[in-house]
């Protein structure tokens, strides 16, 4: 039997290919001579935050901002953005010869997905293990103590004065790459010597875990906190530093990235958990007007709290024991972690979950609760 195609379906298909024809032509085309691109959301400019990639079809740039603009090294394009129109496409146009179809898509903003994650349960009573921080006597943080000469880093003035001194120390030092690959050594000396022998930066956590080091080495209690969105899958998140002071009495903000820490109206310091609220129930915040990227771009509240962090702080990560060289893989080591999840949050079960990285040998523990009091007790 010969095998035919009804008139109408035929017509049908030429019709949609025509239609897909004339869409891609009418797309709008900028040229470029490097992959990478600036993207200015609103008033606030990344430089080479975007790389061209012809082969994704298309390559999705997500956005909640009401006016976007891309930026090549000979054109831009600029798009006021309708929530109600949702998707924006265009053509970047590489060396001449490679099309990028390039789609600009809306999405919630990120402030508005955490304030839907107010609601926690301080009555949660499953088991979480007690927090602990390795004494500054250990022979390892003497060694980075002396050998990175922190009391002279950290200088002779007040508890806070020397936790900033050591901030600004790390951020100065080390350069982040986010996308870099971690270092096999995974403490304050391998990380610094693999950065000055490869002429390197490193990621977020890296960095985090340089200055939590320091930290430990100085007597100062301190953790390294991830922090995520809501989706169990993501291609983003970040680590920053919880450091104990003892002159306040509560936990502050420290994020040597972005050389940055938070205050309120009042310009007295917060805590991630003070942050977090205060985003949520739109209170003061105030970011130092110093923090930057890289000695680069200078960064706002609104574009690294408002945005950036308020889709990182949807659910929150840190290691039980605070120790130097805690993520350096060693078979047969076991690495235990606490998140904190909103009641919202995905993935609420099983509470305690365990893994094992077959590359290292090293087992994985994480224990799971809704009880902020427990997530952020302060040390004993």
């Amino acid at each position: 039997m010969k095998n035919t195609i009804h008139p109408y379906l035929a017509l049908l298909c030429l019709l949609l290919i025509i239609q897909s024809s004339y869409s891609q032509e009418n797309r709008p085309v900028i040229k470029a001579s490097s992959k990478l691109m600036d993207i200015k959301e609103g008033e606030v400019l990344r430089k080479g935050s975007w790389t061209i990639v012809p082969e994704a079809k298309p390559d999705v740039y997500k956005t909640s901002a009401k006016r976007v603009t891309f930026y090549s090294d000979l054109e831009n394009i600029s798009f006021k953005i309708n929530p109600k129109v949702g998707t924006y496409n265009f053509i970047v146009l590489l060396n001449g010869k490679d099309s990028a179809w390039t789609q600009i898509q809306y999405q919630e903003p990120f402030l508005k997905k955490l304030k839907g994650a107010k609601k926690y349960n301080p009555s949660d009573a499953r088991y979480v293990p007690k927090f602990s921080y390795q004494p500054s006597d250990n022979p390892q943080l003497a060694k980075i103590r002396k050998d990175l000469s922190l009391d002279s880093i950290a200088g002779t003035g007040n508890e806070i004065s020397q936790i900033l001194n050591l901030l600004h120390w790390v951020h100065n030092t080390i350069r982040h790459d986010g996308s870099s690959d971690n270092p096999d050594v995974k403490n304050a000396l391998g990380i610094i010597g693999a950065c000055k022998s490869g002429n390197r930066g490193v990621n977020c956590r890296m960095m985090a875990t340089v200055l939590n080091d320091c930290y430990l080495a100085m007597g100062i209690k301190s953790r390294h906190i991830t922090c995520m969105p809501k989706e169990a899958e993501f291609d983003d998140c970040h680590v920053i530093n919880m450091v104990y002071s003892k002159d306040l009495r509560r936990w502050i903000w420290i994020d040597p990235t972005f050389d940055a820490y938070v205050m309120d109206e009042k310009g007295e310091l917060l805590g991630p958990r003070e942050v977090r609220e205060r985003l949520i129930n739109d209170k003061p915040l105030i970011l130092n007007p110093d923090a930057n990227w890289n000695k680069k771009n200078s960064q706002t509240k609104e574009d690294y709290l408002d945005n950036y962090m308020a889709k990182n702080l949807y659910r929150l990560q840190t290691p039980l024991v605070s120790e130097y060289d805690l993520e350096t893989g060693k078979t047969g080591k076991e690495i235990i972690y606490v998140e904190l999840l909103p009641l919202d949050g995905l993935e609420q079960e099983p509470q305690v979950v365990e893994k094992l990285e077959k590359a290292t040998g090293v087992k994985f523990k994480i224990y799971k609760t809704n009880n902020p009091d427990a997530f952020w007790t302060k040390p004993e």
